[in-house]
């Protein structure tokens, strides 16, 4: 099975080697057929540090790393 790929924003680079990459989606109501943002924030391992605040990186998934980290940046976009 492939690796998952997601874009995003990077919003925190406090940590060593880990940044918070902000994912948004856009979603359709069920019923309304509204479509809605949502977000949610990943972190994701950044073994160079050479990411930081505002860039748009594109993120894998990868085997577990840590407790919370499950995704890797690839490159930035």
């Amino acid at each position: 099975m492939p690796k998952k790929k997601l874009t995003g924003i990077v919003v925190s680079d406090k940590m060593q080697k880990t940044v918070v990459v902000k994912v948004e989606r856009i979603k359709e109501h069920p019923k309304y057929k509204r479509r809605y943002k949502t977000h949610k924030k990943y972190k994701a391992h950044d073994q160079n540090q050479e990411y930081h605040i505002g860039d748009t990186v594109m993120i894998e998934e990868t085997t577990p790393i840590s407790k919370d980290k499950k995704w890797k940046v690839i490159s930035k976009i």
